[in-house]
């Protein structure tokens, strides 16, 4: 393995890392911002990784997905708790709404800096160089797929929290039950979907924004 394979390694961890652990902070903050203090409390508004991990998601995963040569890397970090019925008293249903979101905003806006700086970046000539580029490139990668995954309704991804309290704050408190009773079967229609050609339909958008970035 030469030097510019390892430096292509640890941008693509870091590019992952920083994704995926700032998604689930930016949850707490939000929260946070509406008079939660669950996530402070616990510690889990830091920036320091080792708190944030995952063993499954955000180790074996990653590990499993590069060393079986998938086209991009793909994880998650350990959820910051969040008690939503504080953020509920405190700023309504829609509070609930932007909490849910946080991460996929925060996942949309990096990828979009990190396209812009892309821009400016000259072409590498040292390994120095070579790091940066490819974390960029990562960046705008993993955040946008990171983005549009967690877009699904798909219980327990951000998108069907969004979707169950935007139905309680327009009264469709029916929608909202049904949306809550199936969140324990979540992880079934997840693997229907990531394990069949439906993931193709899933993942278009994500491809078609990370080929406009880049």
């Amino acid at each position: 393995m030469n030097p510019f394979d390892l430096v292509q390694i640890a941008a693509m961890i870091l590019a992952l890392a920083v994704a995926i652990i700032g998604h689930e902070i930016m949850h707490g903050l939000v929260a946070y911002k509406y008079g939660d203090p669950t996530a402070k409390l616990a510690g889990r508004l830091s920036i320091n990784p080792i708190v944030h991990v995952d063993i499954v998601g955000t180790i074996i995963v990653p590990a499993l997905l590069y060393f079986s040569h998938a086209p991009f890397l793909f994880g998650w970090a350990k959820p910051v708790p969040v008690n939503m019925q504080v953020v509920i008293n405190r700023g309504g249903y829609m509070a609930a709404v932007w909490v849910s979101l946080a991460g996929i905003a925060y996942n949309f806006a990096l990828a979009l800096l990190a396209s812009f700086i892309i821009g400016f970046f000259p072409e590498a000539r040292s390994l120095t160089g070579a790091f940066f580029e490819f974390f960029l490139y990562f960046t705008v990668v993993y955040n946008i797929v990171l983005a549009v995954f967690n877009l699904m309704p798909i219980p327990p991804l951000d998108g069907a929290n969004a979707v169950m309290y935007l139905a309680m704050k327009m009264r469709l408190f029916g929608f909202a039950d049904f949306m809550s009773k199936i969140f324990p079967y979540g992880m079934i229609f997840l693997i229907i979907v990531l394990a069949t050609p439906l993931s193709d339909v899933v993942f278009y958008p994500a491809f078609y924004l990370i080929k406009i970035l880049l």
